[in-house]
């Protein structure tokens, strides 16, 4: 597989008939233009998804009236970087993966607009697992997203083996994985809708998920024998890939993470000549 053919989906639309609280403080139409660290929002998954050599081509996913000021929102890219094209959003999640992948034959990411801290390393790793599954969830530990920051995150998934954290970001290895997309039909509120969980992953699967009977690789071994596909887990070390822009609480810790990281390393201590 060709992962220099690598594109990247972001999606940025807002919940339909819904006002985002981040966005009315801030004045915005959409949360992914509130301003974050000196730039608007989207720029941040941006710039590290510009930069990376794998990434083809990008494709924002957003309501078609708002597609004029996330343009003007957009870093500049440099002439051997990626294009950057909208695709309107559907009314579901599932529908508009679907529809920012049209006319693509190679293998998708999948993250979101205020995946601010979002690193280069993250998308290799997703792209590694691409190479022999269908389908790439990354995750982190409770452990290393508390290292990250101790309020970075307060809902965990609990399996047998550990409790993880969703990062935001999927990869398929291709359009015969687009199925896998109907995991996020409804909005992707699995957690708050069991019928939705049902449906899609089975009743012995929902009661195994519930009552933590299975490792989280068991769990998606599971929902893998479900679609026909293979869905594995990419499991990344740095904890705040698990940390993104949700409410006031998260804005204020990824803006205090996004300082930490723009200041220059300390230079090394001084040894005194012998």
């Amino acid at each position: 597989m060709d992962m220099r053919n690598l594109r990247v989906i972001v999606l940025a639309a807002e919940r339909k008939g819904a006002v985002n609280p981040l966005a009315a403080r801030f004045g915005t139409s959409h949360k992914c233009l509130i301003p974050l660290h000196r730039q608007p929002l989207i720029a941040h998954v941006l710039e590290t998804l510009l930069a990376h050599p794998k990434v083809g081509s990008i494709v924002i996913s957003i309501e078609q009236e708002a597609i004029a000021a996330v343009r003007t929102a957009l870093p500049l890219p440099g002439p051997d970087q990626p294009e950057i094209s909208f695709a309107s959003a559907a009314d579901s999640i599932a529908d508009s993966v679907i529809l920012a992948a049209q006319g693509h034959h190679g293998p998708l990411l999948i993250t979101t607009a205020d995946n601010a801290l979002l690193q280069p390393g993250s998308v290799d790793a997703v792209c590694s697992a691409l190479l022999v599954h269908d389908v790439a969830v990354a995750m982190a530990r409770r452990e290393a997203v508390l290292a990250a920051h101790p309020e970075g995150q307060r809902r965990f998934y609990r399996f047998r083996d550990d409790r993880y954290s969703n990062c935001n970001l999927y990869g398929l290895a291709g359009n015969t994985a687009l199925g896998a997309a109907e995991i996020f039909r409804g909005g992707g509120q699995f957690a708050r809708n069991a019928g939705r969980i049902v449906e899609a992953f089975g009743l012995l699967n929902l009661v195994l998920l519930r009552t933590r009977l299975v490792t989280l690789s068991a769990g998606l071994g599971r929902i893998s024998r479900r679609f026909g596909l293979s869905i594995a887990p990419v499991i990344l070390d740095d904890g705040s890939q698990a940390i993104d822009v949700d409410n006031d609480r998260t804005y204020t810790i990824v803006h205090q993470l996004l300082e930490l990281r723009s200041r220059p390393a300390p230079p090394p201590p001084c040894r005194e000549a012998a």
